[in-house]
């Protein structure tokens, strides 16, 4: 009886040991990169009181891992388990899951945060990057002109040519990149926060409104640099839309401030009349690309526009940014009249 309660205990100690051995080597197994050939950094915001299974679930989306279930099971016996911290991170697939724990566990990343506000022209977010010590401006530029993007980003094979392709696709956010990031990094980090941005449900309403991609943020770029107040987006983007219905000249002021390289508060005559294909007093239709770097609310204004009957706007007496609208070109010209009286009011 004795020998078979001993040798009952040493097949369960024997058992136990395999199973153990069998754990580790599973726990082992479960520490590897997902891709070890995709090394671009991806930014990953964890949000405050995400649990374990919600970093998992967005990591997994993501791609940087290849299951939420086995991050949370190696999380767990690990003692990562309730030791990640909000915060945002720069996160890869070549990264095994021990180094991914450790950095979100960690909540220290060696990452430069850097904002491209709304409106912004890409060589106005090359002057901000240079000014801001994150690239080389020689380098940068050369990019923008001549980077090989297009293979990689389909919505880039229908911009336009030349120096100016990259106009509008350089998505205006607060981006995190690790220290030192390349300038191709940076620009394609962009790049793939436009193609996240720009989404299937976007792709399938421009296609319903008989217009590009490229279209649509040129619509949006007009948008963007024409209005100040959100709410008055959608009146916009009727405005435009209402005057490529009737064959009308756009005529706005952003577009031949674009082509100035420089705001100003009103234009001369000569500036409506110079020669550019983005100058819309002279030449009818859309312009042959963005004239900046639209918002998420600018693109939405484009994709779905108030339906209006307005042809006209102008800058409101109130100055305060808004807008007056009108169907009419002599209720116009008043609403125009209203403006200067109320500048020359305030000069005085």
């Amino acid at each position: 009886m004795k020998k078979k309660l001993i040798l009952v205990l040493v097949v369960l100690i024997t058992a136990a040991i395999i199973l153990g051995i069998g754990g580790v080597l599973y726990l082992n197994s479960l520490d590897a990169a997902f891709d070890e050939s995709k090394e671009d950094s991806i930014i990953v915001t964890i949000e405050p009181g995400s649990t374990t299974s919600d970093i998992g679930a967005q990591l997994e989306e993501l791609g940087i891992i290849e299951d939420a279930g086995k991050f949370k099971l190696y999380s767990k016996f690990k003692g990562y388990d309730s030791q990640y911290q909000a915060g945002t991170y720069a996160l890869a697939p070549s990264m095994k899951l021990s180094e991914i724990a450790e950095i979100i566990a960690s909540g220290k990343t060696n990452n430069i945060s850097f904002t491209i506000p709304e409106g912004y022209t890409i060589y106005q977010i090359a002057d901000k990057l240079a000014d801001d010590g994150l690239v080389n401006k020689k380098v940068f530029k050369r990019l923008l002109t001549s980077g090989k993007f297009d293979n990689d980003y389909d919505f880039l094979k229908h911009a336009q040519s030349g120096k100016n392709h990259l106009e509008g696709y350089l998505f205006p956010e607060t981006y995190t990149v690790t220290y030192g990031a390349d300038e191709e990094t940076i620009i394609r980090t962009m790049l793939d926060h436009f193609d996240q941005i720009f989404t299937e449900e976007f792709r399938a309403r421009a296609q319903e409104m008989k217009y590009s991609v490229n279209d649509i943020l040129v619509v949006a770029s007009i948008i963007e640099r024409e209005c100040q107040v959100d709410d008055e987006r959608g009146k916009v983007a009727s405005v435009i839309y209402n005057r490529l219905k009737e064959d009308m000249a756009l005529q706005m002021c952003s577009t031949v401030q674009y082509v100035l390289g420089k705001q100003k508060e009103s234009l001369t005559d000569a500036d409506t009349k110079i020669e550019s294909p983005y100058n819309t007093y002279i030449h009818p239709g859309l312009p042959p690309g963005p004239i900046a770097c639209p918002g998420l609310a600018s693109i939405k204004a484009a994709l779905y526009p108030e339906e209006t009957n307005y042809l006209y706007f102008v800058v409101s007496e109130r100055l305060d940014g808004t807008q007056n609208f009108s169907s009419s070109y002599d209720q116009f010209l008043k609403d125009k009249d209203a403006y200067y009286r109320a500048l020359e009011g305030q000069e005085d």
